[in-house]
């Protein structure tokens, strides 16, 4: 999980990040219909919204009464008892709180809404490096040491490891590059702040009053540069100095909270795992492990998609979820601000399962994987227990069958179909019809199932607050909450059929290359798919699910 803001319009060529998230303007707060725009009807409203109201009038309609579906958020973590959660939040049945015993016997104390996999008895990770960092310092000494001879005798019997370490040694190079340029550029502006207000000298914030100052020194020429660029974002222009000034300072601390852990992030030396998990890491059939902190050190991220799939209205906010009404959060803390480790993802997927998730939302990523083989048999173990996977495609702005983002379901880029029929990979849609796929969206035709809105979503964050963020991490919990829809009111439905409901019934565009972008190409409605779930799978005069097998002979017929 990563972060990124709007600021970063100073970074010429600054890439998006994977899994991204965008703090948005502070004005938008005021605007309640843009607060829920992700639920609209396309068919009334010409919005690509979910038509989240209309999925639970048709489904009522049909006298289909609702079972809570328990999803499983995969993620940095869930403030449990936000005002816009807590009572949507999953409670173990079977553990007695807090009396430090393992009473349902699954080898996790104390485990009431769920787990921490990146957490110990010495506390919990915040700051973890990125995949290509831990590749590049374990393989170093391998296939690039002081020997010559036993470096190509190891490239030579490790050719698999080999490639992942030369791929992840392109982008370590490339990203910390990067990272420490963002950092020394976002601190130069930081500093300059009290500078740009004085050039103001009281005027607004225009192009034309940036234009007409005169730098004294060659230090404020480059000062009025940046605040050039600045004058041009309509979220300055037309500000007082005093008001530019806040929202600068909000925006460069935003940026330096994202650039400074990055020193960490891509740091050869830096290792908290052992410190403060007390796992051993290289043990993949190590499970118990961890604690129940489920908020941990930063829940931003978590709590925001726990309330895209099942917040409820709170005081003066309009704010829910798309399952509000029938969904349960369990919260498994995977994620730390760094990159996931593929042994905690197999960890959560099983432990989500094995505690009653029926769908799990992963809005997370990355470009390698060095244990993509025990998150597979994860994959195919959340499959043969009837659990769909919904994931995040990425922010890449890229073409996921190019750059490959994992975890993934397609154990080779070049397959057909994917290994198994339980994962649902989502992109993210805006609300502007004439650029429905978001500038950062990943896409491909056949590695991508369907977009959602993923765009300005406004939702829950800790310390019982709101905000908008963006990213295709906020579009999968969009369809993992459509899909706990669909399942609560036709429990048998399988994964495999949800997907399809989904996929088939998406509102098309033929906008651009929209069409092209996925393999439904389109936005999901969640309406449409439950007619499409109610008509091709469910007997509605028996209340029973139609079996694969009597729907493949009704094709027959």
């Amino acid at each position: 999980m990563k972060k990124v803001l709007l600021a970063a319009v100073f970074l010429v060529g600054f890439s998006y990040s994977y899994a991204q998230e965008a703090q948005l303007k502070a004005d938008q707060n005021e605007d309640k219909d843009l607060k829920t725009w992700y639920h609209k009807d396309f068919g009334t409203t010409k919005v690509y919204g979910v038509n989240t109201e209309n999925a639970y009038k048709f489904l009522e309609s049909k006298g289909l009464k609702p079972k809570t579906v328990v999803v499983g958020v995969l993620d940095s973590g869930v403030q449990v008892d936000h005002p816009g959660l807590v009572k949507n939040v999953w409670t173990n049945p079977n553990e007695v709180p807090n009396n430090g015993k393992d009473d349902d016997g699954n080898g996790y104390i104390d485990d009431i809404h769920g787990w921490n996999f990146i957490g110990g008895k010495n506390g919990d990770i915040g700051i973890d490096n990125m995949e290509v960092t831990r590749v590049v310092a374990k393989y170093k000494p391998i296939f690039e040491g002081d020997d010559s001879t036993k470096n190509k005798a190891n490239q030579a019997k490790m050719p698999e490891e080999f490639a992942m370490y030369m791929k992840s040694k392109e982008l370590f190079s490339k990203k910390s590059v990067d990272a420490k340029q963002g950092f020394q550029t976002y601190t130069m502006i930081n500093n300059a702040i009290p500078t740009m207000v004085k050039l103001l000298n009281g005027k607004t914030v225009t192009p034309e009053n940036v234009a007409s100052i005169k730098p004294a020194e060659q230090k404020d020429a480059i000062v009025v540069q940046v605040l050039n660029q600045v004058a041009q974002s309509p979220e300055f222009k037309g500000k007082s100095p005093a008001e530019f000034e806040k929202i600068m300072k909000e925006q460069m601390k935003e940026a330096l909270d994202y650039f400074g852990p990055q020193a960490k992030q891509y740091d050869l030396t830096y290792d908290p795992r052992k410190e403060i998990v007390g796992d051993n890491y290289d043990d993949y059939s190590e499970k118990s492990y961890g604690n129940n902190h489920y908020e941990g050190s930063d829940a931003e991220h978590g709590t925001h998609v726990a309330g895209i799939i099942a917040g409820l209205p709170n005081g003066k906010e309009v704010q829910y979820g798309v399952a509000s009404k029938v969904a349960k959060i369990m919260s498994v803390r995977t994620v730390p601000n760094g990159d996931e480790r593929d042994k905690d993802v197999a960890n959560a997927i099983r432990y989500a399962v094995d505690n009653g998730a029926k769908v799990l939302n992963m809005s997370f990523g990355k470009p390698v994987s060095p244990g993509k083989n025990v998150v597979w048999d994860a994959f195919k173990y959340a499959q043969d227990k009837g659990v769909l996977l919904v994931k995040a495609a990425g922010n890449e702005n890229e073409d996921v069958a190019e750059h490959i983002a994992y975890p993934t379901n397609f154990k080779n880029v070049t397959d057909e179909a994917p290994f198994v029929n339980n994962v649902l990979v989502v992109g993210a849609s805006t609300n502007k019809n004439d650029a429905l796929r978001a500038g950062f969206s990943n896409y491909n035709k056949k590695m991508v199932n369907v977009f959602a809105p993923g765009e300005e979503i406004y939702s829950t964050v800790p310390h019982n607050e709101y905000k908008y963020l963006q990213g295709t991490s906020m579009a999968s919990p969009v369809v993992a909450g459509a899909a706990a829809v669909l399942l609560a009111y036709m429990p048998n439905l399988t994964p495999a059929q949800i997907i399809e409901s989904l996929v088939k019934s998406s509102n098309l565009s033929t906008v651009g290359h929209f069409g092209d972008y996925s393999q439904a190409g389109g936005v999901i409605d969640v309406k449409k798919a439950a007619e499409y779930a109610y008509s091709k799978f469910y007997n509605g005069k028996s209340g029973n699910m139609k079996t694969e097998k009597s729907v493949k002979k009704a094709v027959k017929k």
